[in-house]
């Protein structure tokens, strides 16, 4: 499991700065997730080989009981709970006292802390820490979270104790993971139970059943699989509970370590902006995707129509993926689901011959050429397989680093057509090729 860092301090030390630049972005990606709140803020990093999740909070009062500042409070301390690692931020200008506080609540946790004293450009270390010593944590790392300074040594030492994350398994590999996902109570265990034929996992109708993620081995058809059933996300200001605690961390961790998604949505429910943050959140960790529209049954036609053109709309992005219509109770459109998991880690793990990369990428460009850019036209040349699991696919060429995304997503639906890529996202990059005769020109100036 990828370790989770929790960034807490009072409000204005630059724990979103920090959070922005171990995420190597400009904002919360990820804030939106459902069950995550605009003061509690999911995104993933990663050093060498080891990723891992950092979580920010709103700014910490550990005495704060009701009110704004109780409910960012709660939110902190719901994160704390989901952490491996704490990083306590405060400001080089000096500790007053909500440092204090925030300090002997954390001393009490047994929790993995350092003390990061941000906003030190232009100290020297010692003149960063003389301030805090008195606060009575070990390890203390002196940073400019603006201007990345500092950065590596403290997320290098934080990793340190975690080990490497393997890659993932071979396509040789025999057992399947998959991981279930969706809202509490769109019926993931009702789905387990039925798929193994007991009732191995607790499923009645109460949301947020699933506590934590549950590994289950089970045969079908010869084939080894695992299920892995994840803790619904809760939607918005209902992830308080301390018996809650992992189910956002747990969730995204099950996606990242499983190699195909079951995303199972309600049809009694509206589908919400939730469902859409989750699929969006699978989609970029590039798994292979099945989606299930549990308890269709439940409804009538008419909003079986009214579901499926907001599914259509809120889910455009996931043209690739295959929707299954079914009944997780009765039992119906089950087999048709795990048999698309099986057709989306084939078409995630397929093996795309370059020869015929390269004249689908001719042919695509025959119809449709891309478009210039000031003085030249991007020219692709070739194409070959760059990964496997989301696969990858890269094309050489000249100036082809100025393609547009939709020409990209052109490309992209004639690789789908052609190899039958449907269940899995398609990463397309491209390489400009080195252009001999401007080699020659260097190497001629330099000899003058």
């Amino acid at each position: 499991m990828k370790p989770v860092i929790t960034i807490v301090g009072r409000a204005n030390v630059g724990k979103s700065t920090l959070f922005n630049r171990l995420t190597k972005s400009r904002n919360a990606l990820v804030a939106d997730i459902a069950g995550v709140t605009r003061d509690r803020q999911y995104g993933e990093g990663a050093i060498g080989n080891i990723p891992f999740i950092v979580i920010d909070t709103g700014g910490f009062e550990p005495v704060a009981k009701s009110g704004l500042i109780g409910e960012m409070a709660k939110q902190t301390f719901q994160a704390i709970l989901e952490s491996d690692i704490l990083l306590f931020v405060v400001d080089a200008k000096g500790m007053n006292e909500h440092d204090r506080e925030i300090a002997i609540y954390l001393r009490k946790l047994n929790k993995k802390i350092y003390l990061v004293i941000n906003k030190s450009e232009g100290k020297t270390y010692e003149q960063s820490l003389i301030d805090f010593v008195e606060l009575g944590f070990y390890e203390m790392f002196s940073i400019s979270a603006a201007h990345g300074q500092g950065i590596k040594p403290l997320i290098e030492t934080v990793l340190a104790p975690f080990d490497i994350i393997e890659e993932a398994e071979e396509e040789g590999e025999q057992k399947l993971k998959i991981a279930l996902v969706g809202r509490p109570n769109v019926g993931k265990s009702t789905f387990i139970n039925y798929v193994l034929g007991e009732d191995r996992v607790i499923a009645f109708d109460m949301p947020g059943t699933t506590r934590d993620t549950i590994s289950i081995d089970f045969e079908r058809n010869g084939k080894q699989y695992t299920f892995i059933d994840t803790a619904g996300i809760r939607k918005k200001g209902k992830v308080f509970e301390t018996i809650e605690k992992f189910s956002v961390v747990k969730t995204l961790q099950a996606i990242a370590d499983c190699h195909v998604v079951i995303l199972l949505l309600d049809a009694s429910q509206d589908i919400s902006d939730q469902d859409a943050h989750i699929a969006d959140f699978i989609v970029e960790s590039g798994r292979a995707l099945v989606v299930g529209v549990n308890k269709w049954d439940r409804i009538d036609n008419y909003q079986k129509e009214q579901s499926k053109i907001t599914m259509e709309r809120k889910f455009h992005f996931l043209s690739f993926a295959n929707f299954h219509y079914i009944s997780a109770h009765k039992g119906f459109g089950i087999n048709q689901v795990l048999q698309g998991a099986d057709d989306a880690y084939a078409a995630a793990i397929g093996n795309l011959s370059t020869p015929k990369l390269t004249r689908i990428l001719h042919k695509a460009v025959e119809q449709q050429a891309p478009k210039r850019s000031g003085f030249s036209r991007p020219k692709p040349r070739y194409a070959h397989q760059g990964g496997k699991n989301p696969p990858v696919i890269i094309i050489h060429g000249n100036a082809v680093d100025v393609i547009t995304p939709a020409y990209s997503r052109y490309l992209e639906r004639k690789f789908r057509e052609s190899f039958d890529l449907m269940g899995t996202p398609v990463r397309i990059q491209y390489k400009n090729s080195k252009n001999p005769y401007l080699q020659a020109k260097m190497h001629k100036r330099k000899d003058k």
